[in-house]
């Protein structure tokens, strides 16, 4: 697979109830044509329900998007084809018959794609900024956001202490 290729979630239409088929079929089909490097993950969203009837209360599964799967794939002639005659499916969603990938906005909303943000400094640590307008200068972390996607550092510039609220990639910490 070349650099350029990179694989992007997009939206697979089903007829009605078949999602969960589907899913499993384009597995299985990846598994056995070897298409690993095409397709790479097969999703259907739900969420945890809470159901009250007169048998009592449980939780249940319900898709969020009815007759969807998201696949994450690199969208060429070979899956294309692949997974457009997959028993099930009735076509991508996109204008006419071209499928438009997911933004990486609308997949974080989704929740189909956790990315885990691993933090290695803490409150209090010095740390480098290096990205952005303060790239290259030394600041203390005052807060770290509870999503871990904000981090505020207190840098010194030109003998003054400035707070500024960065994107927790915009810093590393200083060993």
């Amino acid at each position: 697979m070349s650099t350029d290729e990179k694989a992007l979630w997009y939206v697979v239409h089903t007829y009605s109830g078949y999602e969960n088929k589907v899913a499993t079929s384009i597995e299985k089909m990846v598994e056995n044509r070897g298409l690993g490097h095409l397709i790479q993950d097969v999703k259907i969203p739900v969420e945890l329900v809470t159901e009250a009837s007169d048998k009592g209360i449980k939780e249940i599964e319900r898709k969020l998007f009815p007759s969807y799967v998201m696949v994450k794939m690199v969208m060429n002639d070979e899956s294309w084809h692949a997974i457009r005659n997959t028993r099930g499916v009735t076509g991508f969603v996109g204008p006419g018959s071209k499928p438009v990938p997911l933004s990486e906005t609308e997949v974080e909303a989704l929740g189909v794609e956790v990315h885990v943000i691993e933090i290695l400094y803490n409150v209090g640590d010095n740390v480098r900024i290096c990205d952005g307008p303060l790239n290259g200068f030394i600041g203390i972390v005052d807060e770290i956001s509870p999503d871990k996607k904000k981090v505020k550092v207190t840098a010194s510039l030109f003998g003054r202490d400035t707070t500024v609220e960065l994107d927790s990639t915009q810093v590393s910490p200083i060993n």
